[in-house]
């Protein structure tokens, strides 16, 4: 029988960069509230400890979480906060550098370092929690599910294996078990999110493993929607693509990040696939799936990148037509083979490469958009802002994507329901509807 606690900390936890990190931040808390340590998620303003859960992946993200480490630091010399950790991406890549430059922290830990976090906060590991999720942080319809760590790529412009290690794959069994603890708690919807999920299974079952956990999760009763994110695009299952085709509840959405288009940069990129190959595997897909949503990310600014480049890439844009597409510019990141090349584009012309992409995309988008005026989509409705509902089709993922807006006056919806919306108007990046 478990008692009261009579710890007096309370703790809170800053969140910073991508879903996965939102993950362990969940399984951080989760432990923490197994061990009847109050806790809470950037909604603690009175919180005697705060943990900052960092990001290393480029200059933006890593300058955002030294400021925030700083601000918190900031906080502890005024005797605002008792105690200051760090954990997460950036912690693990500079935590030596960092705590000579930043004494006010008090101690430092790794992406692998959970149990000895814990320690450090006077809580057990409880190995009876993995997979019980008891601290969402996102709204309680949906939920990210990490099915691997780490990656064995070697793209010359990324440092996440140098933060994250190998991949380890995540056995079927465990995340199962996770999705259904997770539809239990109200979730209807669940992201697969890795740092490369097609490489699922390679090191657990020798074989891409992805198809099998596709059919055994949407097997899930009560799981209304499954979205991929993150799928690497050399040596693709197109068993993936058969799975997604098989069930109803597998959204028709594929996140798969492609980087650039250009022959030339994709090779200093080592990115081990070429423009022709990767259009016919886009065609391949949409043969098997003409109605799935390929959503991808370009990465411009590389050294070496002309603007013949760039000029391929927008060119591949114009004839793939994705459904949605973000672009960011080129972090020099030490530890990487790109940081070997000489990284002669000023930030002014990366971003000014990256508004180009952008405007493709843009008239794309709004394209694609106008054309879905008229029709009925099945809508997840994420939350309501003024006098509008804020939903989602199976063709967008939270905070990335498009969403639909519904006027809350006119109709009634819950938070965290299904509801069928007809469109009647389209912008660039919003649809706008109404209950039909």
């Amino acid at each position: 029988m478990k008692t009261k606690s009579t710890n007096t900390d309370s703790i809170n936890i800053i969140t910073l960069g991508c879903s996965k990190n939102l993950v362990d931040s969940e399984n951080l808390i989760g432990q923490l509230k197994g061990n009847d340590i109050q806790v809470a998620h950037e909604s603690d303003p009175d919180a005697n400890i705060v943990i900052v859960n960092t990001c290393g992946f480029i200059d933006m993200a890593k300058q955002e979480s030294i400021d925030t480490i700083l601000d918190y630091a900031d906080a502890k010399t005024k005797g605002d906060i008792e105690k200051l950790y760090v954990t997460g991406c950036l912690s693990e890549r500079y935590k030596k550098d960092l705590s000579k430059e930043i004494p006010e922290v008090n101690a430092w830990f790794g992406t692998m370092d959970l149990p000895f976090l814990l320690k450090e906060l006077g809580a057990d590991y409880k190995h009876q929690l993995i997979g019980e999720r008891q601290g969402l942080t996102t709204p309680q319809h949906y939920a990210y599910l990490k099915i691997s760590e780490g990656c064995n790529r070697t793209c010359s412009f990324c440092a996440i294996p140098l933060m994250r290690g190998k991949h380890i794959s995540r056995p079927i069994e465990d995340l199962v078990f996770e999705a259904k603890n997770l539809v239990k708690q109200g979730v209807k919807e669940i992201m697969l999110i890795a740092q490369e999920l097609t490489y699922y299974g390679l090191d657990i079952y020798k074989k891409r493993s992805l198809p099998e956990l596709l059919h055994q999760l949407a097997a899930v009763e009560g799981l209304e929607w499954i979205r991929l994110h993150y799928a690497y695009p050399h040596k693709f299952p197109l068993e993936i693509i058969e799975a997604v085709k098989a069930h109803p509840n597998i959204c028709n959405y594929l996140d798969m990040p492609l980087q650039h288009a250009s022959n030339a940069v994709l090779q200093n990129m080592k990115r081990q696939i070429t423009r022709e190959d990767t259009e016919k595997l886009i065609a391949d897909i949409r043969n098997i799936l003409p109605e799935i949503a390929i959503r991808t990310t370009m990465l411009v600014g590389f050294p070496g990148e002309t603007k013949k480049d760039i000029e391929e890439l927008k060119d591949f844009i114009e004839q793939q037509r994705f459904e949605r597409l973000g672009v960011f510019t080129y972090s020099h990141e030490e530890g990487t083979s790109g940081h070997q090349l000489n990284d002669d584009l000023p930030e002014e012309e990366k971003q000014q490469r990256a508004s180009e992409v952008m405007a493709v995309q843009q008239t794309i988008s709004d394209e694609l958009n106008q054309a879905k005026i008229g029709k009925t989509f099945k809508v997840l409705i994420d939350r309501k802002e003024g006098d509008n509902y804020i939903g989602r089709t199976e063709f967008d993922s939270p905070e990335v994507d498009n969403e639909v807006i519904i006027d809350a006056r006119e109709n009634y919806l819950r938070v965290g329901d299904f509801a069928q919306i007809k469109i009647t108007d389209a912008s660039d990046f919003d649809l706008y509807g109404y209950l039909a």
